[in-house]
């Protein structure tokens, strides 16, 4: 164990916040009675210390660890650093997500938040659940994997108090599954599932004094899946309906809803024979005074639960047979049953007839039985009168009946509704259900309540003590028993034989029997056990000692609670109703008649009784088949836990107090999960995850980078306690902790190192300067004074003297030297001009007199190169310094003159390569047009040899003339014939190119657009035929499916788009022939017009379109996170932390990066490639390049949204989209706007990285996030999730949140979190007209289309 130093910070409990922070201030010692600490505001505090007791005050974490994802991820596990860390993740950082190992810990914000759109669900969907943010997609995610993958029945268990959020919890998980799993069936099974929800809460959920949508019963919904894992049906189960909320509301509290809805509603036409008043005017809804809830329409609400009845497949004479029931029971709440005095009561109120006729009773029967009983005897059966009491328990004891039975029997039918034929293949369950509840006054059923968590609360330690054991053998590490709490004997002492609830069924079997009979017998017989007490104050209450805190029950009316009574007669007459005999009575008779009416005689031996007694329902029976049944279910399946948290009574956003979480932590088992957790190794690191953090604390033997684990090894013997697993390293309680401050130690020495070089150099920099301007200063001082001691009026004569003398003799040596140079100049001049003259005589003289000419010349032109070099040897002699610079620049004016001559040769013979190059292409195009003319030679001599023949023919013919007639006109049906089966290939040809042409042709990569070309020559034959039957045939056959493979789609995009622009270059239509040559012009289509059909065709070359992004996309998704956010782009600067039960799904010990953002342009060239290889317009590359880009901005910003851990400094500077924006360079589309779609992650990255402290900084934040929204500036992780990954880095704090907050206040634009990753940009298809020569197109023989032919 570690003992508090100084400077250690602890916890100490605190009356208001249970848990406050301090340092300490001086060291402890064993032995002292004292801690001396200083709290965070300064002053000072002595902890006392029991030096009989060795347990200290809790360590703090470092606070690098606070804040996680995951609590158990946290270093010292105990209840203050839990409650300490929920607090900075929901108050400062605005997140109400967090993982307890494998429990989600939800805390109710009482504030809508932008975080369930389906954006944020498809961002979950395929995710492992350590990969992203605690999110109850996240859990929900993992159950469905977990049933597609083990194929085994999974199920959610969300608690928690009322008010903390259950309902929603429950209602997003089946949302998610709603929408992840799409029937693609008519019926939208997962519509009807999620409109179950509205039904169930107007039925069962009320207004509390805790929470304004209460939900009072218990559900368990089961959500069955096919063999493809889609929703098929539901059904649900309920638990424990609040029946006595019906007749009975506390203070500041409502009946359900549905009541209000009705009543609300009560002047519509379909409600009129209700006979329906205000709320207020009911007794049984206005018992509590609220009769309004603020912000709920109950009209609205109205509308909403009857829509989602139809849906539902419930007609419309169920729901006003329904309606009905629900009127009855208001208005027999209304009835009044006055006291007729000795032990005598009768009803007297217009109600009655109201409820009779709404039921379909006799007003008299129900009078009577309302207000008299039965009794048995022996011989005889004698009718009793009643007190008003009891006659008013029996009206109180009916409605709750009936609105019990019509509960179930509304659940029946929307499990009928949601029920398909066959069996389905798995199911996951989402278990509504209250958490442990402890009020004032706690009654029987707080005691119910109790008990079911005190089931589910074993099944869950049973299944967090299994984990541990599978996780300790899966990593080999030795597994010790350790001690957890076992809640048995609780259970025992509720449920065994002589336990509280055997008593009580007992004591219920006895006509006197007595809530407190009942309780004198619990006072003997468990006496004795220590989980149960007798208060001091009270006899009327009992204690039990829970696994969450003891719990005191007050035994009034237990007895008639269990009882659940309710008199034959008034069952009778229930039984005749025409209402409830259609839809409830079967149920009614099944569960509450156990028992014949003829054989109740036989158990009624023994004396009078009041023979309704023996007609009840035990709840204890129902309520606990039902709990077994629950718990045979959630131990068959694999549960997830989500505890829903309550931060305030007040329900305020986002306001935490302390004592009242804490309560709800320890009772719902996220203390004991922690506690499990700190017994063993809690902290759990992969080895590449050590050693990416921790490689710093290792000396330059010790970092071997070829076997990670060895030397993870290596350095953890020399430093703590641990435990080698296969794959991880378990640590104890606070070891990470220490491994955190040796590593700070390390930075910190690291960094004052290298300080320490810095300033050294920096001063010895600025002592060197200071150095050398004090000896220049020194130089001039000295100077000045030797000066001043020299320096006479003699002296300084002479001086001038000598700098006249100077002057003239330096004027006169340059006047001699310009007039020298001068006069070479003009001979260098005179002997240019006249060669150059000479020359263009030459080419007009003769060729003799120019021999002579030149030889004179040349003679001469020695001599007077004789005289130059005289000239130049004596300019030598005088100047050599200067003539050496101008033959220096005389040089250099020769090498600039080669090198323009080179350049103009260059470029001479570039033009002659491209003169050659085009004379070979004309020599090749006659070559063709020779061998088509020797072609057509051959055939014109060959039917030259068959013109004698002919000849013999005509001759005959004319001797014939008759039957020459006859045959000729069979030709022309002949010829008919021909064109018809013409017309039919050319339609089969239209049909079968799109699937012969394979876009890797050798022929079609030299003429990318050949289909296209193709088709409309077929076209244009249509067309000069004038046949518009063929033609439209020859269109239809074009319009084909194509498959879902990118090369194909890239093909037939290109040759689409092609296609397109052909029919409107050769439409005839002036806007688009501006550009066609005389031929082009020709060949123009003459007889049809075939807009319609280029509107057809761009239809389909849009549907391709998207397909070839859908495809492009699904393979380029991959690669986009793991390629933008997790690789580490930037060697050295590592932002990997601390991580809890939940592993990343990248985090294993082979250290294989599978993406990097070389894989994603790598992918992208391969995309960009093969779409110019198929010809495609450079306008639809770019939106394509686009909608790509956009895709990889989206998704990379919405899992930064998404993922507390990658909201760092150090994650902003890995986030290399710069790596992007060379590509597009590279590719020559910077100068469009695609780089644009970059821009959220661009701002989003450079926010991570900017200073995040002063108004200034708030300033310049908004004013260069303009493509941020102020939802994800604020609300999102950037801001209020940032997390530093060492102790240099600084949290935001939440005043400059708030400052933040001021200036966007005003921005318009998008509230939503998340980028839409399905928009997909609006394609055009810009006409661009071909240059192409449609009759020098040549069809190759190895594309095997034969049927084509010429004409």
């Amino acid at each position: 164990k570690l003992n508090p130093e100084k400077y250690n910070r602890v916890w100490i409990p605190d009356a208001e916040h249970v848990w406050k922070s301090a340092e300490i201030v001086r060291d402890f010692h064993s032995g002292d009675t004292v801690l001396e600490l200083r709290l965070e505001d300064g002053t000072e505090h002595h902890h006392p210390l029991d030096p009989s007791n060795t347990r200290l005050p809790p360590l703090r974490n470092p606070d690098i660890l606070v804040g996680e994802n995951d609590l158990t991820a946290l270093s010292y596990l105990h209840e203050p650093a839990v409650l300490h860390n929920l607090k900075v993740r929901f108050v400062e950082s605005k997140i109400i997500y967090t993982y307890c190992g494998i429990i989600l810990v939800a805390v109710n914000p009482y504030k809508q938040l932008p975080l369930y759109g389906d954006a944020i669900i498809h961002a979950y969907s395929g995710q492992n659940m350590g990969d992203m943010d605690p999110h109850i997609f996240a859990v929900a995610e993992e159950a469905y994997k977990q049933m597609a993958r083990n194929h085994k029945n999974q199920s959610i268990i969300v608690s928690g108090e009322s008010g903390a959020g259950k309902t929603v919890s429950a209602r997003y998980a089946m949302r998610y599954f709603a929408v992840v799993s799409k029937s693609g069936s008519k019926t939208r099974v997962e519509d009807k599932v999620l409109a179950s929800n509205p039904v169930t809460e107007a039925m069962g959920n009320a207004k509390t004094t805790r929470n304004d949508n209460s939900s009072r019963f218990g559900k368990y919904t089961e959500i069955s899946f096919d063999r493809r894992y889609r929703i098929i049906g539901a059904n649900m189960r309920t638990y424990l309906l609040e029946k006595s909320r019906v007749v009975f509301q506390a203070d500041n509290e409502r009946n359900y809803h549905i009541f209000y809805q009705m009543c609300s509603c009560a002047q519509l036409r379909e409600f009129k024979n209700l006979r329906l008043l205000s709320a207020d005017k009911f007794r049984y809804t206005c018992t509590g005074g609220d009769v309004t809830i603020e912000g709920v329409d109950d009209k609205k609400d109205l509308e909403e639960t009857r829509r989602t009845f139809s849906m539902l497949g419930l007609k419309e004479d169920f729901q006003s047979d329904v309606f009905k029931v629900l009127a009855a029971i208001l208005h027999l709440g209304n009835v009044e049953i006055r006291d007729s005095g000795k032990d005598k009561s009768s009803p007297s109120d217009p109600h009655v007839a109201v409820v009779c006729e709404l039921l379909g009773v006799s007003a008299e029967a129900l009078v009577r039985w309302l207000c008299h009983r039965r009794i048995v005897l022996v011989a005889e059966t004698v009718v009793k009168p009643v007190p008003r009491e009891r006659a008013v328990n029996a009206r109180d004891a009916l409605a709750k009946h009936i609105y019990a039975h019509l509960f179930d029997c509304i659940i029946n039918r929307i499990n009928t509704a949601l029920q398909v034929p066959g069996k389905p293949h798995a199911f996951i369950g989402v278990l509504d259900i209250y958490g442990f509840e402890t009020f004032d006054i706690n009654s029987f059923e707080q005691f119910c309540i109790n008990y079911a968590n005190e089931k589910l609360q074993q099944q869950f330690n049973l299944h967090v003590f299994k984990l541990e054991q599978e996780e300790y053998m899966k990593e080999d590490i030795p597994w010790t028993l350790i001690d957890f709490y076992d809640n048995q004997p609780v259970i025992d002492l509720i449920e065994t034989k002589m336990g509280i609830l055997d008593l009580l069924n007992e004591e219920c079997l006895f006509p006197q029997g007595t809530d407190q009979s009942w309780l004198q017998k619990l006072y003997t017989y468990l006496d004795t056990n220590p989980l149960f007490e007798k208060p001091r104050l009270s006899n009327e209450a009992f204690v039990i000692q829970h696994f969450a805190d003891k719990v005191e029950y007050q035994c009034r009316d237990f007895l008639e609670k269990n009882r659940d009574t309710l008199y034959e007669e008034l069952q009778d007459i229930m039984k005749d109703s025409e209402v409830i005999k259609a839809h409830v009575s079967l149920r009614f008779i099944r569960i509450y008649l156990r028992i014949a009416p003829g054989d109740a005689a036989s158990h009624f031996q023994g004396g009078p009784k009041d023979r309704s007694t023996t007609f009840v329902t035990k709840t204890k029976v129902s309520f606990s088949s039902s709990l077994s049944l629950l718990m045979e279910t959630l131990n068959a399946t694999t549960p997830h836990y989500v505890r829903c948290i309550k931060p305030n009574e007040e329900k305020l956003p986002f306001e935490y107090d302390s004592r009242r979480v804490v309560q709800q932590l320890r009772a719902c088992g996220v203390l004991e999960t922690i506690r499990v957790s700190a017994q063993s190794y809690p902290s759990r690191w992969t080895y590449i995850e050590f050693y990416s953090r921790y490689s710093i604390l290792m000396s330059h033997q010790e970092a071997d980078l070829s076997d990670k684990k060895q030397t993870c090894k290596n350095v953890l013997q020399r430093l703590i306690q641990y435990k080698f697993g296969r794959t991880k390293i378990f640590f104890r309680a606070g070891q990470v902790a220490y491994l955190e401050k040796l590593r700070l130690d390390r930075l910190r020495g690291a960094s004052v190192t290298i300080q320490k070089h810095v300033r050294g150099w920096s001063q010895r920099r600025k002592y060197l300067r200071m150095r050398e301007a004090a000896i220049v200063l020194q130089q001039y001082i000295r100077g000045k004074r030797t000066i001043h001691k020299m320096v006479s009026a003699a002296t300084l004569k002479r001086g001038w003297a000598t700098v006249v003398i100077q002057r003239h003799w330096r004027g006169y040596r340059t006047r001699q030297i310009y007039q020298l140079v001068r006069l070479a100049s003009v001979t260098i001049q005179a002997f240019t001009r006249g060669w150059m003259a000479r020359k263009r005589y030459k080419k007009v003289s003769d060729g003799a007199v120019m021999n002579r000419l030149n030889h004179l010349v040349s003679t001469s032109f020695i001599a007077s190169r004789k005289v130059f070099f005289w000239l130049v040897q004596l300019f030598s002699l005088l100047t050599k310094g200067i003539l050496g610079r101008i033959a220096e620049n005389n040089t250099e004016i020769q090498r600039h003159d080669h090198e323009k001559e080179v350049e103009a040769l260059k470029e001479e013979i570039k033009r002659m390569k491209e003169e050659r190059v085009g004379l070979h292409r004309k020599i090749e195009e006659e070559g063709q047009v020779t061998s088509d003319l020797q072609e057509q030679v051959v055939q014109l001599t060959k039917h030259v040899k068959a013109i004698p023949e002919l000849r013999r023919d005509l001759n005959n013919l004319q001797n014939q003339r008759t039957n020459m007639d006859r045959k000729m006109k069979q030709q022309c049906i002949n010829n008919n014939r021909i064109h018809h089966n013409l017309m039919q290939i050319l339609s089969q040809a239209g049909h079968n190119l799109p699937t012969e042409l394979k876009p890797k042709g050798v022929v079609v990569n030299m003429i990318p657009g050949l289909p296209a070309y193709i088709l409309f020559m077929c076209v244009r034959y249509a067309d000069y035929l004038n046949d518009e039957a063929k033609l439209k045939s020859l269109m239809n056959a074009t319009i084909c499916s194509h498959h879902k493979d990118f090369e194909l789609l890239s093909f037939w995009l290109s040759n689409m788009y092609l296609l397109l622009n052909c029919l409107k270059q050769y439409s005839g239509e002036e806007e688009f022939m501006k550009h066609n040559t005389p031929e082009q012009k020709r060949n123009c289509l003459q007889n049809f017009d075939l807009s319609e059909h280029r509107q057809i065709l761009s239809d389909l070359a849009i549907h391709i379109y998207h397909q070839l992004i859908t495809v492009m996309e699904k393979t380029l998704t991959p690669a986009i996170v793991p390629g933008m956010l997790e690789h580490e782009s930037l060697q050295g600067i590592s932002s990997m932390k601390p991580t809890g039960f939940r592993k990343r799904s990248n985090s294993i010990y082979e250290d294989l990066e599978t993406h990097t953002i070389s894989s994603i342009i790598q992918q992208l060239s391969v995309f960009h490639s093969t779409m110019n290889q198929h010809g495609m317009e450079l306008g639809l590359i770019i939106q394509v390049v686009k909608q790509l880009f956009f895709q990889v901005g989206a998704t990379t910003l919405n899992n930064i949204m998404l993922r507390k851990d990658m909201c760092s400094c150090r994650k902003g500077m890995q986030i290399r989209s710069v790596y992007l924006e060379e590509w597009l360079k590279e590719k020559e589309l910077q100068s469009f706007s695609v780089i644009d779609t970059l821009r959220p992650l661009s701002q989003a990255a450079w926010l991570l990285q900017v200073n995040k402290s002063t108004d200034e900084d708030a300033k310049e934040i908004t004013d260069k996030c303009t493509e941020l929204n102020s939802v994800q500036v604020l609300y999102s992780v950037i801001l209020n999730s940032y997390t530093p990954i060492d102790d240099f880095e600084k949290r935001v704090t939440s005043s400059f949140v708030r400052k933040v907050q001021s200036l966007l206040q005003d921005r318009d634009g998008s509230t939503q979190l998340m980028l839409d990753t399905d928009y997909r940009f609006q394609v055009t298809f810009p006409f661009c007209p071909s240059s192409q020569a449609l009759e020098l197109l040549q069809v190759p023989n190895s594309l095997h289309l034969g049927f084509l032919t010429r004409i």
